[in-house]
């Protein structure tokens, strides 16, 4: 069996900058995804636009052209399916890892689909693939969704959304606008700081109009097929519901990390322990790229700051190697 010099899980924007990377280098590579390409971009609301400028999301030197400065989730997918080609990367969609054993100086990497070896791995994961459970009653019935493609399905439907920040405010504002009945289910007491400046002003104008119904200081305690149950300051209350959008957050893949031998910081945030100079983890030879080095802070790597990771690793890659 063929030993790689690296596999890189995780087919992202950061993941595809690592494989680039390697390309560059000569070293052997393959990146595996258990969804498609950019599989995190592709389950962005269809109507999404991005914080960061083209230029910021460009990898490999291709540049990002765009109609607006702030790309959009179409131009996205197609930005990357040309990096993709550009590079002829080499690309293991739609296989899930399901285990990886180290053996002596390698790992030996198992999918649905086929065994690998590789001398090092790389963990591209993100975060976006686990979101935040409620933990309650109900939350696994059909009209509870954790993510969010496009208003249309709520027209005319009694809609609660779950959360305080930009996900839950941009889901509140788009789907009112789009003619659903929507009621706000927040367990702070106030509109999050962290929401876009542009945004906040019409959140809350919205709910200080009473066009959306904000239940502050309140969280969900069961969900039933026509009903939910919110624990407010004011008491228990049942109210008439269609559907529940818990736009509740997302968390990095902890569990796979643990399973490579990956120590984390004793910190609220489960933040792995890596080098930075190299992003190595404790376990040797398994490296993490992009939001994942966060931890619970996902909101601290992104593509434009993050990109240099893959640079950063394959340079030690190199060293390992014994190669300049």
């Amino acid at each position: 069996m063929e030993v790689l010099d690296v596999i890189i899980i995780g087919a992202g924007p950061i993941g595809m900058a690592c494989g680039i990377e390697a390309k560059k280098a000569g070293v052997s590579y393959a990146i595996f995804d258990k969804g498609c390409l950019v599989n995190s971009i592709y389950n962005y609301p269809k109507g999404m636009t991005f914080f960061s400028t083209s230029e910021k999301l460009e990898i490999g030197g291709v540049p990002f052209i765009s109609h607006q400065p702030k790309p959009n989730r179409f131009e996205a997918l197609e930005y990357y399916r040309r990096v993709a080609t550009t590079w002829e990367l080499s690309l293991n969609l739609y296989e899930k890892i399901e285990s990886i054993i180290k053996e002596s100086d390698t790992f030996l990497i198992k999918s649905a689909k086929g065994t690998y070896k590789a001398k090092a791995i790389i963990m591209a994961t993100g975060f976006y693939d686990y979101p935040y459970l409620m933990g309650i009653e109900g939350e696994d019935l059909p009209k509870v969704k954790h993510y969010y493609d496009e208003p249309h399905p709520y027209f005319g439907q009694k809609l609660v959304v779950v959360g305080a920040a930009n996900s839950a405010v941009d889901v509140a504002l788009e789907t009112f606008r789009k003619g659903a009945e929507v009621i706000m289910v927040i367990r702070e007491d106030k509109i999050r700081e962290s929401v876009k400046y542009w945004v906040r002003p019409d959140i809350e104008n919205r709910i200080a109009s009473g066009e959306i119904k904000a239940y502050f200081n309140s969280e969900l305690t069961k969900i039933t097929e026509s009903t939910v149950e919110v624990r407010t300051p004011n008491g228990q209350i049942s109210l008439k519901n269609d559907f529940v959008l818990a736009m509740t957050g997302y968390k990095p893949d902890f569990a796979f990390l643990e399973s490579l031998g990956v120590q984390f910081h004793q910190d609220e945030f489960h933040t792995p322990i890596y080098k930075e100079e190299t992003n190595e983890t404790s376990a040797a030879n398994v490296y993490i790229a992009g939001v994942v080095c966060g931890g619970l802070i996902t909101n601290k790597w992104f593509i434009e700051n993050s990109r240099v990771h893959a640079e950063l690793i394959m340079k030690d890659i190199l060293t390992k190697l014994g190669q300049p």
